[in-house]
């Protein structure tokens, strides 16, 4: 389902309140759970954001999901003063209720989700303005705490495993229990590959459920061992998908159960400098100076409608589903990211914002 811009579909936004709920951060010395601050006065996002925008939604948010981007970005001290004005309200993921629209087919009223880009005004915040690009409607049958969580995880496994498998190509997902993992388990085996999936043996049931062909416990397994093993006796993999930010090991002993055409995309990454260094060891050090000889690649998830609906689609015919951890009152916002900082959750953590 897709949204067109409409140059004359709406006026400025006159109407709404002038103020709204928002969770706001400052200074994040101790960390953004530490330093959120609820206000129930906080500065609506201008609706359009500039005269000339055509293509953006005014969103009543009733649904929010998080993300270590969320956090990652607060706490990044001056890069993130060039990307976000503060005081500002964390959050990329939502869903919710269409307020005022300037894209044709999108009308008030509307049940949305989708995912916004870093900026000052977030989805812990009560309105939001999404673009054309960064959202799509919810399938009739789909909550909107489903939708809400789709998103940045949502997004980013679509856009790891889509354009890079064919039906019957055999998918790694390291780290398989959480966000992202979850979602790119469905999405692999939407698309027909077959899966094989990597968590603790408490989320073994929980990998297995999804549709995870087989799952190794990276507790009590040597990972690679196995993948090199399942290389050998029933073919290679077309493709990695890191979910976890594993050490250099698991790249480099790819060479033994990627196909030479095969990919490996890093998601879960650090912002340390030590981080920054390995994932550029990964991708510039030649195989004869240790690196390794399958491509890699370092993905950088960008807000696609086509994306967006056809998780949708797959939603609305129960080919994936969000698995939600805890859903947290909007009261509780510090709470759920000190969860969500455990690095523990099963699939994703959820915030009601508004009724």
């Amino acid at each position: 389902m897709s949204f067109r811009s409409e140059q004359e579909a709406a006026p400025a936004n006159k109407g709404g309140p002038e103020s709204m709920r928002a969770w706001l951060y400052s200074s994040v010395q101790n960390g953004l759970e530490n330093s959120l601050t609820l206000s129930d006065a906080a500065p609506q996002p201008p609706f359009p954001t500039s005269p000339n925008a055509k293509d953006e939604v005014l969103v009543k948010v009733q649904y929010a999901a998080l993300n270590p981007a969320d956090y990652k970005l607060a706490e990044m001290g001056l890069a993130r003063r060039a990307l976000v004005t503060v005081p500002a309200s964390p959050g990329l993921d939502f869903a919710g209720t269409v307020v005022e629209s300037r894209v044709e087919g999108c009308a008030p009223g509307d049940r949305v989700f989708g995912r916004l880009a870093p900026g000052r005004f977030g989805a812990l915040g009560e309105y939001v303005v999404a673009t054309r690009a960064g959202l799509t409607r919810v399938p009739e049958g789909v909550g909107l705490d489903q939708a809400g969580a789709v998103g940045t995880a949502g997004l980013t496994a679509y856009q790891c495993i889509a354009p890079n498998v064919r039906p019957g190509d055999r998918v790694f997902v390291n780290g398989g229990s959480g966000g992202t993992g979850t979602f790119g388990i469905q999405v692999a085996k939407a698309l027909g590959c077959s899966v094989v999936a990597s968590c603790s043996a408490a989320n073994a049931d929980l990998c297995k459920a999804l549709g995870a062909d087989e799952v190794i416990d990276y507790r009590t397994q040597d990972v690679c061992e196995v993948l090199r093993a399942r290389a050998r006796d029933g073919g290679e993999f077309a493709l990695v998908v890191d979910n976890v930010g594993s050490p250099h090991s698991l790249y480099k002993a790819a060479d033994d159960f990627l196909s030479p055409g095969g990919k490996f995309f890093q998601v879960g990454s650090g912002v340390t400098l030590g981080d920054v260094r390995s994932i550029a060891s990964r991708a510039l050090l030649p195989s004869f100076l240790g690196g390794g000889r399958r491509k890699f690649q370092c993905l950088v998830t960008q807000n696609k409608q086509e994306d967006l609906a056809r998780m949708a689609e797959w939603m609305a015919e129960g080919k994936v589903k969000a698995v939600v951890d805890e859903t947290f009152a909007y009261k509780d916002v510090p709470e759920a990211y000190r969860k969500l900082k455990t690095g523990h959750a099963r699939g994703k953590i959820v915030v009601k914002v508004s009724e």
